[in-house]
């Protein structure tokens, strides 16, 4: 059996962020600091280190607020600019450490890393002082074996895009999708833990709006849900929390949950 762990929302905003560049909503100007959000981005906080999933623009400032001395792994969902910009930043890591970072990825998202990040995975750019990183490829079939733990993918879709999930003993992870299939379905069952992405109110392309989420989560009956992706067309983090269920939150940067 799995040992008792923390989560920790590293961010809980959609790809704008929150509040939205030259946005002046009510949401935008809001002064409630939950209503603050960063690209986002969880990590799974073990006795013997630190997993985040994705690196986004701001992994930068999350790994500063969380005050993280070490990171043990990244694991990539998907290859969206919001979720892999800041791989760049694990040089700090390699340096704390004198290690490689260990990322865990499919070979889609790898293709994508080696185009962003060309100095990084290409031989002939290579020069002191750039990030290094140990490449580990996974799909939805792997089973990821970290720190005395099990880390099994779920592959959910965004639109017409396969994106990975993870979830870690009774804790499921779940970012920008709008579709599980059954097969994928039955690995969250027994989640206690659920952080499903919840876009806004209204249907989105590639998102779970509110409702959609709601239903998700009614069917795996969780202890607590968590929403997360949250974007400023949701409204406001007291006028939505209202809404919800009794065993349903929204998710705020900085939020640490005892998975146990």
């Amino acid at each position: 059996m799995n040992k008792p762990f923390k989560i920790r929302f590293l961010g809980t905003g959609t790809s704008q962020g929150v509040p939205v560049i030259a946005c002046s909503c009510d949401v935008c100007r809001s002064t409630d600091m939950r209503d603050k959000r960063l690209r986002t981005s969880l990590a799974f906080m073990f006795e013997e280190g630190n997993v985040v999933v994705d690196s986004g623009p701001d992994f930068r400032q999350q790994m500063l607020q969380a005050n993280f001395t070490t990171l043990a792994a990244i694991l990539f969902t998907h290859e969206h600019k919001d979720h892999v910009a800041g791989l760049d930043d694990v040089r700090a890591f390699n340096f704390q450490s004198n290690s490689e970072m260990e990322i865990f990825c499919t070979f889609q998202v790898f293709e994508c890393l080696s185009r962003e990040f060309q100095y990084v995975f290409d031989p002939e750019f290579r020069y002191p002082g750039i990030p290094r990183v140990h490449t580990n490829f996974i799909d939805k079939n792997s089973t990821i074996e970290m720190m005395g733990y099990q880390i099994i993918p779920i592959e959910v879709m965004h639109y017409k895009l396969p994106v990975l999930g993870y979830r870690v003993g009774n804790t499921t992870y779940i970012t920008d999708a709008n579709f599980i299939s059954k097969d994928e379905f039955e690995k969250i069952k027994g989640t206690e833990y659920l952080i499903i992405n919840a876009l806004r109110k209204e249907q989105h392309v590639s998102h779970f709006n509110l409702q959609e989420a709601l239903e998700i989560i009614e069917k795996i009956q969780p202890k607590k849900a968590f929403l997360t992706h949250i974007s400023h067309l949701m409204g406001k983090h007291q006028d939505v929390l209202a809404e919800l269920p009794e065993n349903v939150t929204i998710a705020y940067d900085g939020l640490e949950v005892e998975c146990s």
